[in-house]
């Protein structure tokens, strides 16, 4: 299990049971390591709880872009804004805003979609490899469609995609007229003129996947300690020690509230919440598969026999309440795009903190102390990703060698 150039993995704490931190430990048991999972409150309590459950590698992209510059300044305070920035004298949200606009060029955001695809080309194959083992399964996204009023705001996403194949990541799309796109998914308004339909994804219920991570661990004699807050790591020369007992190393995979129990082992790295907020509602036709409309960034996905309806993105406090004013602008935003959806019979409002990095790349590998790990700052790809970072980071804390696809995320980088 050990190389001379990593310290003994026998027994592994992960803090954080949420779809990164428990896809690490199923995959840590999967190398034989005896895993004991902490959470604050109880499994897919935070952002893997309500978000929209896509499993979208080949458009899983850097947040910082510079399309976010074009929005302005006073698009940005206004909470009818799909990006709200809160008027805020915090000054690890200033310095967060300041290095998240430095990365979104064009440069910057091919740099760190070159050090994305690795991840998304082994996400997949991830999942497929837990399901084997799980009582809840991922869906192909048959159809996944992006739909537009107007063939000219479509252009935004097909040039965006353009984009990804140059940096070399794979995408498969067909564009449809608004007859077609209707044909296929009755739930889009008469509104709806244009469409992409990307090929060769899934989708899943978020909430339902990580409980049954969760069960599968604790099945092959994992532990999960719920109801417990975990607010350092007392890492010495010897065993780190977390709520009072030893392990042999530790992974830190708690979401946006990561930064302070990192820092003391090197990591620099702002984590700052993103929050997005979601509902479900009643359809009359629900949709086959995930439904986005970019211009609006509102994503829907099928849960159940319900809708659940996902999107903005909030850089705020990640203990902040919920802001109702953001429910309401969702809902209108989704109104004339939908047809059939019982938008006024809301259920399951919910908002959640994705935990998102200035430079758009997670944080993935092992801190100044070879005892201590992270795996956090995934942004609004954790779903996505989750399994293929617990895969590599498994890889490492029971070979003692990074692999290449981690050397990018380093997050002491």
């Amino acid at each position: 299990m050990n190389t001379p150039n990593s310290v003994p993995t026998k027994r592994v704490a992960v803090i954080g049971a949420g779809m990164v931190g428990l896809c690490t430990a199923w995959y840590l048991q999967e190398r034989g390591v005896e895993v004991t999972v902490f959470d604050r409150e109880d499994v897919a309590a935070g952002s893997s709880w309500g978000n929209a459950g896509w499993l979208t590698p080949s458009i899983a992209t850097p947040l910082p872009e510079p399309a976010v510059l074009k929005y302005g300044i006073g698009a940005l305070l206004s909470h009818s804004s799909p990006v709200y920035v809160p008027p805020s004298a915090n000054p690890k949200l200033l310095r967060f805003l300041a290095q998240f606009a430095r990365n979104s060029t064009a440069k910057r955001w091919e740099k760190a979609m070159k050090a994305l695809i690795p991840l998304n080309n082994g996400a997949l194959d991830a999942f497929a490899e837990m399901e084997l083992n799980l009582s809840e399964k991922s869906a192909p996204a048959i159809p996944f469609t992006a739909a537009y009023r107007t063939a000219a705001d479509r252009e935004v996403l097909v040039e965006e995609i353009r984009q990804i194949r140059a940096a070399g990541q794979a995408v498969n799309f067909e564009l449809l007229d608004g007859a077609r796109a209707r044909e296929q998914e009755p739930a889009l308004s008469s509104e709806i003129n244009a469409a992409i339909q990307i090929l060769d994804e899934r989708f899943l219920n978020p909430a339902a996947f990580v409980h049954s991570i969760a069960a599968a661990v604790e099945a092959r004699g994992g532990t999960i300690v719920r109801d417990t807050a975990v607010d350092r790591i007392d890492a010495g020369a010897g065993a780190v020690r977390i709520a009072g007992h030893p392990y042999d190393a530790v992974v830190a995979a708690t979401g946006a509230r990561i930064n302070s129990l990192v820092r003391p082992f090197g990591v620099k790295r702002l984590v700052q919440a993103g929050r997005g907020y979601s509902f479900t509602v009643k359809v009359d036709h629900l949709p086959r598969g995930p439904v986005y409309f970019p211009a609006q960034r509102v994503a829907c996905t099928p849960v159940g026999d319900r809708l659940r309806i996902a999107g903005m993105m909030e850089f705020r406090d990640v203990d902040a309440p919920l802001d109702p004013r953001r429910i309401r602008v969702l809902r209108d935003a989704a109104a004339g795009l939908l047809t059939g959806a019982h938008l006024d019979e809301r259920e399951d409002e919910w908002v959640g903190a994705r935990p998102c990095t200035a430079d758009g790349l997670p944080l993935i590998g092992q801190t100044s102390n070879p005892r201590v790990y992270i795996a956090g700052g995934h942004g609004m790809w954790g779903v996505t990703l989750g399994p293929v970072t617990g895969k590599l980071l498994a890889e490492q804390i029971t070979t003692g060698r990074t692999p290449d696809e981690l050397r990018a995320v380093n997050p002491l980088r």
